[in-house]
């Protein structure tokens, strides 16, 4: 990592404080298996699989946290260059504009500037992360029946991040020198929505010509 990569990522410059997870809880200790895994320079395709005896729901909900809080890093360093007046739509590329929707103020699909989409993606992406009904923290508190299908929205909604910044800031990423960091980090969310079928393909189209030159 280059000398101006990690003053910009020490800068922990992400909207949101971190999601951490306690010491002493079951996802602590998965969390730290993940990560083991990939600073043993594990093949990514094998580090994403579930390991043996472990909970699904465990496991995803370990990495939709991890991912919310790379992917946040990743936008963060380049969001100086993400404005209104540079990106006024959410979009990736000319032929994939992606509109915000919510249960509050936005109940129909708005075009809206990337970093204000940005801003209320990570705002909605928190809430239902620190949302104990949807991410119990406490061993032995079930998850709820739809927490599979919260995950695929965050996830599919974090993939747009990665679209966005591909398509009209990796300039950006470049000059920083933080290109292998965002591939890396990219292909670990790939393998790892594919790996549990978490992500429509569709939504992977706009970087379906790329991916199939970095992830074999």
């Amino acid at each position: 990592m280059s000398l101006a990569l990690k003053q910009v990522f020490n800068k922990d410059r992400t909207f949101r404080p971190k999601r951490k997870f306690e010491p002493g809880t079951q996802r602590f200790e998965l969390h730290k298996k993940a990560q083991a895994s990939l600073n043993a320079g594990l093949d990514l395709k094998l580090a994403v699989q579930l390991p043996h005896g472990e909970d699904l729901n465990d496991w995803v909900a370990v990495h939709v946290v991890d991912f919310f809080n790379r992917i946040n890093l990743i936008y963060g360093t380049i969001s100086d260059s993400c404005t209104d007046q540079t990106c006024p739509v959410m979009s990736g590329g000319p032929k994939y504009e992606y509109r915000w929707q919510d249960e509050h103020k936005y109940k129909r699909p708005t075009a809206l500037s990337a970093p204000k989409y940005m801003s209320l993606l990570m705002d909605w992406i928190e809430v239902q992360i620190n949302n104990e009904n949807i991410f119990p923290t406490n061993v032995g508190t079930p998850f709820p029946k739809t927490f599979m299908q919260v995950a695929k929205k965050i996830l599919s909604r974090l993939f747009r991040v990665f679209v966005h910044v591909y398509i009209h800031h990796f300039d950006r990423v470049s000059q920083m020198g933080a290109e292998a960091h965002v591939n890396t980090c990219y292909k670990h969310f790939y393998y790892f929505v594919t790996e549990f079928n978490l992500t429509d393909h569709k939504e992977l189209e706009p970087l379906k010509e790329m991916t199939s030159r970095m992830c074999h």
